[in-house]
């Protein structure tokens, strides 16, 4: 079996083309692993050649497929709990810097779930008497102006949405988190493990895992229409207690418990 590759680097202006691309190499089956925007590039590529995407928030909702138990067409694949959780985000970092009035929040202007995303985190913040400043990113240069900001007393700390082009930044962002000195949460484990204070989202050790499984039954003949959407419903929260320290924060008992992985 021979795998092609092509990637975007976060600009989801390149996504049609290079779906484009794989289509024509003549490719059996085309897997789309980098949420909404990349399925929905891949889904308009092809009618024909099963496509298994894996996401984050709604596929009917966002367009990508009109039904979840038996999919009609050439697309299936794999929702995670991502983006809905985006709110829960917003909660814990609220949990651990206590005397905040005011949070950064980080979108994808061009991301297909930032406005619900948004809307979801607007809601959280009125429950919890608290403003939110929303900053768009689009380009790598544009997060540490941000963080320097905060870092200036702007806000007490950054949400970041739920979107791959944050994801696979998770090193950068850490070190910028620690350079400025600033509390942040992201979806994704990297960015604890690098350094991050904390991280909630959907499991992609799974999701990955699960897609790899319906590819593997599309090539042995399946039909993507035999194959129900699944919903990776598990989310794992990390804290890096040990940035909470040079933070000068203290994690409740509550949330230390409740984490998946707690770095000492």
């Amino acid at each position: 079996m021979i795998l092609e590759f092509r990637w975007a680097e976060g600009h989801y202006d390149r996504l049609p083309g290079l779906a484009r691309q794989l289509v024509e190499h003549g490719v059996k089956v085309l897997v789309a692993p980098g949420g909404a925007p990349v399925a929905l590039a891949a889904k308009s590529a092809t009618p024909t050649i099963p496509v298994i995407f894996e996401m984050g928030g709604d596929p009917v909702a966002l367009g990508v497929v009109d039904n979840l138990a038996r999919p009609p067409g050439n697309v299936t694949g794999i929702s995670s709990l991502s983006v809905d959780v985006s709110r829960k985000r917003l909660e814990f970092l609220r949990d651990v810097v206590r005397k905040a009035t005011a949070f950064t929040v980080i979108i994808n202007p061009t991301s297909p779930t930032a406005r619900s995303q948004l809307r979801s985190l607007n809601e959280a913040a009125e429950s919890l008497g608290v403003e939110l400043q929303v900053s768009p990113v689009a380009r790598q240069e544009e997060f540490e102006p941000i963080f320097a900001s905060v870092f200036s007393g702007r806000t007490s700390g950054i949400v970041f949405t739920s979107d791959p082009y944050f994801a696979n930044r998770s090193q950068l962002l850490a070190e910028l988190a620690l350079r400025y000195k600033v509390p942040a949460i992201t979806q994704s484990r990297d960015f604890v493990l690098c350094g991050g204070l904390l991280s909630y989202g959907g499991d992609f050790t799974q999701s990955h895992l699960q897609a790899g499984i319906y590819t593997g039954e599309v090539l042995k003949g399946k039909s993507p229409k035999d194959l129900p959407v699944q919903l990776v419903t598990k989310v794992e929260f990390f804290i890096n207690a040990k940035t909470a320290g040079l933070l000068g924060l203290i994690i409740p008992p509550s949330l230390l418990s409740g984490a998946d992985t707690v770095i000492e």
